[in-house]
């Protein structure tokens, strides 16, 4: 059974930074893409970014390209997201998420996986 464990969410200011990390289990990591995505209180979930199993291409949300930048370590069967400049409106539970197969998507129906989700605050 894939497990997706996510960890590293918390408080804030606007301007600063957090790593949020996703430890996956219970699949070949180098197998899967991964995708990051969050939903806001009232909001759907969203997309934000996404990394093929390689590393080798990545996905962002236009709102977030250039301060978040998503990565992956194979060999420590973990992904990661580097948030910078982060903004009050990034306020959210973040949820990673893998699928398998080459191609990286940007919807949330095409990852099979999911992790618990970590809450991410940015305060003003």
């Amino acid at each position: 059974q894939v497990r997706l464990v996510e960890s590293g969410g918390g408080l804030v200011q606007a301007g600063g930074s957090l790593r949020v990390s996703c430890a996956v289990s219970g699949r070949t990591f180098s197998s899967v893409a991964m995708g990051w995505f969050r939903q806001a209180p009232g909001k759907e979930r969203e997309f934000v970014a996404s990394i093929s199993r390689n590393g080798g291409t990545t996905y962002y949300t236009d709102s977030v390209k250039g301060r978040f930048t998503i990565s992956r370590d194979n060999a420590k069967n973990t992904a990661y997201l580097q948030m910078n400049s982060l903004k009050p409106e990034d306020t959210a539970v973040y949820y990673c998420a893998a699928r398998t197969g080459v191609v990286i998507t940007t919807k949330a129906a095409d990852y099979a996986y999911w992790g618990q989700g970590t809450q991410v605050t940015v305060s003003s």
